[in-house]
This record gives structure tokens, sequence and C-alpha cells, in this order.
């Protein structure tokens, strides 16, 4: 269909050192001289010279190299997709171009080649800096290869980011809190919190449900992210959205992209495309349809996004939303009754509780298309 055009790119890749307990992404654990690797990341780069050529590039503002751990794939691999990314849209310093790395798969070599083809911000993923987790939860790092990996980064990157988990299976609310000083101390101007989730067919589940682990403490969890928000803001974070936190002119860019109902391209394997025009938004996976919005679903759904952003929606934007959906306003004042939104400055933003019950609040959004 006609569509927007697509402003933030992301790319796929599904192989890593060895899998989490925990993980359910659309990974693989492939040894990195795999002669596999090397044929993805060829069919990767035909893929970006076929939407360059049908001018799908043109108007990137933001790329991201997910997956998977990109940095286990190898320099040569990296430095050939860069290569042809460079060639195929316009990857100058204003395109926020980020890479996602692990530890034990990041050098100094790589930082170099990483920065002189264009990539401007590295998001690390980091989990804890204690050892003993790391182990339980199957990370190819330990904390000593962590704050070294940092330290190699920030050799030529200014802007590096790092994950950190909470409510893991024996971990305490001193030994998260020592985390998020850790990674303070360590200079990172981004910081991304996510609490542990149990997913299906995962070594987690199935060690939680022969008892060998604990389930998640939902209750110690938002312990851990309002000392988490504390502490970061204390040290001049924003607390921009609902799981991130930055330095002020360090936000992702790209993770906002998600939430602001802008048009993004996926390329690799699983990656997700949001296309959309005026009156419709499609989501496309592997070729297989896996949203078709009309307008009043579209709008709906942006005024949820939109809550996961601390600056949530301004008047204007809801005065224009209630013109396709009547409810909206009223719906917005008996969220705001109930603590999960407040008002202030002509803006509509989430609470504390909003974000912690954010079930609630997305839900009872989403469902004003269906009203």
């Amino acid at each position: 269909m006609p569509h927007d055009p697509y402003k933030a790119l992301y790319i796929h890749i599904p192989f890593c050192k060895s899998r989490c307990i925990y993980c359910d992404f659309t990974t693989k654990a492939q040894d990195s001289s795999s002669p596999e690797i090397t044929e993805y990341f060829e069919d990767l780069i035909s893929k970006i010279r076929e939407f360059s050529k049908a001018g799908e590039l043109s108007s990137i503002e933001t790329v991201y190299i997910g997956g998977g751990t990109p940095t286990h794939a190898g320099n040569a691999n990296l430095t050939s997709l860069l290569y042809a990314l460079g060639i195929s849209m316009h990857l100058t310093p204003s395109v926020e171009c980020t890479v996602e790395a692990n530890p034990e798969s990041l050098d100094e070599r790589m930082v170099d080649d990483l920065w002189a083809l264009g990539v401007n911000r590295l998001s690390l993923g980091v989990q804890s800096f204690d050892d003993n987790l790391l182990s339980l939860i199957g990370r190819a790092h330990n904390s000593e290869e962590a704050a070294n990996a940092i330290r190699t980064a920030q050799r030529k990157f200014e802007n590096i980011s790092v994950d950190l988990m909470c409510g893991l299976p024996g971990q305490t609310l001193d030994s998260f809190i020592s985390d998020a000083r850790q990674a303070i101390e360590l200079g990172v101007k981004h910081i991304s919190i996510y609490p542990l989730s149990v997913e299906e067919h995962t070594p987690l589940n199935n060690m939680i449900c022969a008892n060998m682990l604990p389930e998640p403490d939902e209750d110690l969890q938002a312990d851990m992210m309002e000392e988490a928000s504390r502490i970061l803001r204390q040290s001049g974070f924003l607390h921009y959205e609902v799981a991130n936190y930055a330095i002020p002119g360090y936000e992702s860019r790209h993770n906002c992209s998600y939430w602001q109902g802008i048009p993004y391209l996926g390329i690799g394997f699983s990656a997700t495309t949001m296309t959309q025009n005026a009156s419709r938004r499609m989501r496309v996976q592997d070729n297989h349809v896996v949203d078709d919005l009309n307008a009043s679903q579209m709008v709906a759904e942006d005024l949820m996004l939109a809550m996961r952003m601390a600056k949530g929606v301004s008047d204007d934007k809801l005065n224009e939303a209630a013109l396709i959906l009547p409810q909206a306003m009223q719906a917005f004042q008996d969220l705001a009754a109930d603590g999960f939104l407040e008002h202030a400055d002509n803006r509509w933003q989430p609470t504390k509780r909003g974000w912690l019950c954010g079930n609630h609040l997305y839900g009872a959004l989403l469902d004003l298309s269906n009203q």
C-alpha cells in the first residue's frame, strides 16, 4: 500500500555465543566462525541494497542493529554490513546509529571500526555486575569483563547505554542498587532497567516449574524499579520512558520512535516492519501481517504508546484524538481520578502507579477503539 516514509531502521542479528535461561527472542547459539552467520550477513546486505534502490532508506533518521548479539558475529561481518549501509543511505552523524554488544565480544579493534563506519551509540547487555547472578542466568561474561567493555567502548563512544535486570533469582534489593550505582560510576549516559519476565518454553520457566528456582517477586521488582528511579534521578538521569533513563540529550531516539507512531523498517529474520498512511497501519513480520489497524485503532494505539513516555500526551493531541474517539477525554479523566494519569502543564502524563500497573493503563486506552 502507499505509505509514509520509513524513519527508523531495525536490523536483526539472530546469533549469540550462548542463550540465557530467560531468553525467548529469535536467536540461536552459533559459533562465530560458522558459515551460516556469513551467509546471513550476505543476505542482509542484499536486502539493504534492494530497499535502497526502491528509495525506502532515503528518510531514515535512526538505525538500530540488535539481536541476538551483533558483535558475536565478528568484526568482518559487521564491517561489511555497515559499509553496505553507509553507501545505501545517508549515514551521516545526524543519524543515530546503535549497535548492541555483549562484553565478551567487544574489543578495541571492533570499537574503532564501528566508530569509523558511522556507529555513534553502543548498547551493552550487562544485566548485572554480580558474578553469581551472571553465571546463574547463563551470561557469557563476568562483572570485570562488563566493566572493561564499558571502558573500552569509552575510548571512542560517549553515547553508551547498558541494560540491567531486576528480579533475578536470588537478587536482593541491595545487590540491584549496587548494580545501578556501578553503572553510574562507570559514566554511562543511558541505562535501561528490565524486570525479569518468565516466558514459556524457556529454561527459566522449566526450572521454575520444577521448583529449582523461585518465581520472580513482583513486589520486590517494583521496589527495585522505584529505587532505580530514585538513585538515577539523583545522579542526573531523566526517567524518560517506562524502562529507560538517560542523561539529558542522550535519550534513545530509535527507542522513542516505537512509541511515537513513526514508521519503521525491519530487515532480517523475525524483524517487524510498521507501515502506515493516514487510514491504515500494518505490522509485518517474516512476510506475515501481524497487525492491521484502521484509523480509529491507530489513534487509540498512539495514545497507549505515548503513555510509555514520561511526557505523555498534550492537550492538543488529546483533543485531536477525541475527534475520532469521542470517549477519549472521559477515559483520560477517569484514569486520572484512579491515579494512573496526572494532568499538569497542558499534558496528560503517566504516574508511578500508571507505569507499575501498565497493563491496566495500556488496556484501557486500547479499548477506546472498541467502544
